[in-house]
């Protein structure tokens, strides 16, 4: 059973540890997410995104996860479970 009604995206990079273990972490615990691997996209797409990921943070620093209206940067298993009701 998924756990939120509240959407979740995450902006990852196909070679980033500490993105891999926010995918794992979200599985895990069953939150229905999106992601995408900046790294792997090309041209527009990617400078789209790029552009993206800049607005949210003002940085390029992964992964960046939205939740809702929360935006977090970096793998912070804490703020996760917090935004996400996790107990």
């Amino acid at each position: 059973m998924k756990r939120q009604s509240v959407k979740v995206k995450a902006y990852t990079l196909s070679t980033c540890p500490h993105c891999s273990a926010t995918k794992e972490f979200l599985r895990a615990n069953n939150v229905d997410f999106d992601y995408v691997d900046v790294d792997l996209l090309t041209g527009e797409e990617r400078t789209k995104i790029l552009r993206e990921v800049y607005r949210l943070t003002q940085g390029y620093s992964f992964p960046v996860i939205v939740i809702g209206d929360s935006v977090i940067v970096g793998f912070n298993k804490e703020r996760l479970k917090q935004e996400l009701h996790i107990a």
